[in-house]
Order: C-alpha cells, then structure tokens, then sequence
C-alpha cells in the first residue's frame, strides 16, 4: 500500500477557520485529530444523523440527502486537496461523514445498530478490501476521495444485514 503524502505545512484550527471549505473538509476539526482522523472525522455523521432522524427526518429522505452532499463532496474535498497540495490527505473527512451518513440511514435506528454500523464502516473504510483498494488507487480527485468511502459505504451495509441476519 501507498504511504499517504504529508502536506508541507501541519493544518491548524485558524488554518481552518480561513475558509468555509477547508472547515468542512475537516468535519469541523475533527479531521485535526493526531490519531486515527478518519474514525474522530465520521463521529459528526453520527451527531447529525441522530439531529435529523430524532427531528422527523426520514430515513429515507436522509439517504436521499446523501446524493448530492455525495457530489458537493467532491468539489469539497477538491478543494481541500488543492489548498493542502496533497490527494486523499487524512485529515479530509467529509468522505466519511457522507458515507456514514449513508449508512446510518440504512440501518435501524439504535445504539447497538448505530454502533455495529460505525464498526462495519471504519473496518471497511480503513482495510480497503477489494474493490474499494482498487477504486481508492485508481480514481484521483474529489471524485477518487468520496468513491471508496460510498463503496465502503455499501459494503459496510450489506455485512450489517448479513450479520443481523446470521445472528
């Protein structure tokens, strides 16, 4: 596997709080954690999930929602990628947030689902079986960065109701 590129510089809250976008690829700083970011970066997907499901939202107007926060997410992480100079840094995690919304709407709602479901995803998120490897290695951009997360996405789906089903 490719060692990821390291930016030039370290991000910071203030860097951050220049632009909006850079705030969002972030999660909202959660992106800054020394450790693991990507797991501290899907936690925000949690929070608003559990906003916008206990407000009324459905489960599948959420689900819905994901498309285009899908597709806003690549301009996003596009220029997140651009400002730091490095592709699929770690710290950009509005990939995870978005596949974990995703996720969270195609489950029950729950803490042993929610939490089984948060499992799933960082395992698939962070071993990249194949195929996510492969689209992870292959497609470059924004595009490349949200791809392998929604994959993960879907797979993580398919072993929750696998598991559930089994047990």
């Amino acid at each position: 596997m490719n060692a990821k590129k390291q930016p030039a510089f370290t991000p910071t809250f203030p860097w951050l709080w220049q632009s909006p976008v850079r705030l969002l690829g972030f999660g909202f700083g959660t992106g800054l954690a020394p450790k693991a970011p990507g797991t501290f970066g899907t936690l925000p997907a949690v929070f608003i999930a559990g906003l916008l499901l206990g407000s009324g939202m459905s489960r599948l107007a959420l689900a819905l929602w994901c498309i285009p926060l899908f597709f806003i997410g690549i301009w996003i992480c596009n220029r997140t990628e651009r400002d730091l100079g490095v592709h699929d840094y770690g710290g950009i995690v509005w990939d995870e947030i978005v596949a974990m919304l995703f996720v969270l709407a195609c489950v029950p709602q729950g803490l042993g689902s929610w939490a089984l479901a948060f499992a799933l995803f960082r395992l698939f998120d962070a071993v990249k079986p194949p195929p996510i490897r492969w689209f992870d290695r292959q497609v470059s951009g924004g595009f490349g960065v949200m791809l392998d997360d929604a994959i993960a996405a879907v797979f993580s789906i398919a072993a929750y109701y696998l598991l559930t089903w089994i047990f």
